[in-house]
């Protein structure tokens, strides 16, 4: 008998984490105050061969911990400065987030590994944050990792992991501050609680552990108060309490903001996430629940309530709840696999596995053909979003389970696919500033100094990196004595002229972002 040829499970799984991590992963470029920002940041530390102190046009920038900047340093003297490099830590982290999955469920779980680091990859929450520069998928991995490594302790007793745990959790305070260690806190003595067993917490304040957490966490934080006497105060008291008990940071959102965005998250499997927590805590009211499960639930209520309760949010703050919801999905389905779905589980998974295929379509005309007639563009992605979700539900009904993996990751891999294949240029013409800095290219050499007038901050900062200078901005008095070009908000050629003090040249308008470019003269 011949044996068929069969990919092995890991790597498949490292092809699918590479295409939805780092495929075009520079499509558009970087978009957002945050990505250029950061990225611009870890080259300045670079530069300056300074691993301690962030610096954000020459001076301190205290806001957060050096971890991602730590991992942008690394990729850029390894690939050379750029948009792809600056991303390239978060699908890293993305990478090794799924791989903990895959290891996790295959040692201790065994059954559903594949499927549930599938699950996981293919979130878009997970998808979103693997190709961005920022610290939040950093936070994600390391503190989710952290969190499976302490119940693969709690399981097996065995202290190598917990080890890991605390090695881990350090990790996390590196990505971003004392989040990391007080949610797990949080999360296993409520867990003990839940177990009614107080060794629990007892057992996980491991002095050795303890000792690993601070020669890991402590160092960085101790040099750079050494060598910056305000950053307790700029760090711990304005961007970790003034952010988390006011609106200081103009972040407002309601209560239960983090409710549809953890769902939409989980997306395209929201819809089997949601029965897997309503089985879990069913079977947690009769006493059969694994304690894993009830371990995620509490991992997944604790993130949520914790960052609804800030006065600020933010989308990726809630990331770390997204890879508890698809380990629990994935004790869910092991439960279920030989059972056909109802009727009515697999309509609406197969409406939630379809339904980002429409927005995908409707991309173009959502940033650039705006003024087109919804009514009539919109008529083929509809059909094409219904005939999908139709195929989805007829597989799931005739197949079951067998046929989960294939209804949703193809439909993932086809939203992935229009989204970079046909938004990316949308997306990159509108949103980021690298479009600005080719057309300002053709005006001047790249080392002549570009200002701003009443621009977004998100161009001023985009215009930082791609240009690698120190923005000034007209509007505060920061106007250069040199020749120079000027990117402004469109239709203010009187108050430019005023604000430069000289006469301004019109060079062109950049309507797509609603910007006027201007040549400046020397005084």
């Amino acid at each position: 008998m011949k044996h068929r040829f069969q990919i092995p499970d890991w790597l498949f799984l490292l092809a699918v984490c590479a295409f939805f991590f780092l495929w075009k992963l520079a499509a558009f470029g970087l978009i957002g105050a945050d990505e250029p920002r950061y990225a611009q940041v870890a080259r300045e530390m670079l530069e300056r061969h300074d691993w301690v102190t962030p610096t954000l046009g020459g001076a301190a920038w205290l806001e957060k911990p050096p971890l991602y900047y730590w991992q942008a340093m690394v990729a850029y003297r390894l690939f050379g400065v750029s948009d792809w490099a600056a991303r390239l830590p978060s699908a890293c982290d993305a990478f090794v987030l799924v791989l903990a999955v895959y290891w996790f469920l295959r040692r201790f779980r065994r059954g559903m590994d594949l499927d549930g680091a599938l699950m996981l990859t293919a979130c878009a929450g997970v998808v979103g944050y693997a190709r961005a520069a920022s610290m939040d998928m950093a936070l994600a991995a390391t503190f989710c990792m952290a969190m499976l490594a302490w119940f693969a302790w709690h399981e097996s007793t065995e202290r190598k992991y917990l080890a890991a745990f605390y090695f881990l959790l350090a990790l996390g305070m590196l990505a971003k501050g004392p989040v990391a260690p007080f949610l797990a806190a949080v999360d296993i003595a409520i867990f003990a609680a839940s177990q009614k067993s107080f060794q629990v917490l007892t057992k996980s304040l491991w002095a050795p552990g303890i000792a690993i957490f601070c020669v890991v966490a402590f160092p960085w934080y101790v040099a750079v108060q050494l060598r910056n006497p305000q950053f307790l105060r700029v760090f711990i008291l304005e961007h970790n309490l003034a952010r988390f008990g006011t609106n200081l940071y103009h972040h407002p959102e309601p209560f239960w903001y983090y409710l549809p965005v953890t769902l939409l998250g989980w997306m395209p499997w929201t819809v089997l996430v949601v029965a897997a927590v309503v089985w879990s805590v069913r079977r947690m009211r009769n006493q059969e629940s694994d304690r894993l499960n009830i371990f995620l639930l509490i991992w997944i209520a604790v993130v949520i309530f914790f960052f609804s309760i800030s006065r600020s949010k933010l989308p990726g703050y809630v990331l770390p709840a997204i890879p508890a919801g698809a380990v629990l999905m994935a004790q869910w389905w092991r439960e279920k696999e030989r059972e056909q779905p109802s009727v009515m589980l697999a309509g609406l998974h197969a409406l939630a596995a379809s339904v980002l295929i429409f927005p995908a379509l409707m991309m173009r005309y959502s940033f650039i053909e705006r003024d087109a007639l919804w009514g009539q563009v919109a008529v083929l992605p509809l059909i094409a979003t219904a005939a999908i979700a139709l195929i989805i539900f007829l597989l799931l009904w005739k197949a079951g389970s067998r046929a989960l993996r294939a209804a949703t990751l193809i439909p993932a891999v086809i939203v992935v696919g229009i989204v970079l294949r046909f938004g990316a240029a949308p997306l990159n013409d509108v949103l980021s500033a690298r479009p600005v800095v080719n057309e300002l290219s053709h005006y001047g050499p790249g080392s002549l100094q570009v200002a701003v007038f009443l621009v977004p901050r998100e161009t001023e900062f985009g215009l930082a990196f791609y240009r690698d200078q120190v923005i000034p901005r007209y509007e505060i008095g920061e106007v250069p004595d040199g020749e120079h070009l000027l990117v402004a908000a469109q239709g203010y050629p009187k108050g430019v002229a005023k604000a430069a003090g000289r006469k301004a040249v019109f060079l062109e308008n950049f309507a797509k972002q609603k910007l006027d470019l201007f040549y400046v003269p020397a005084k």
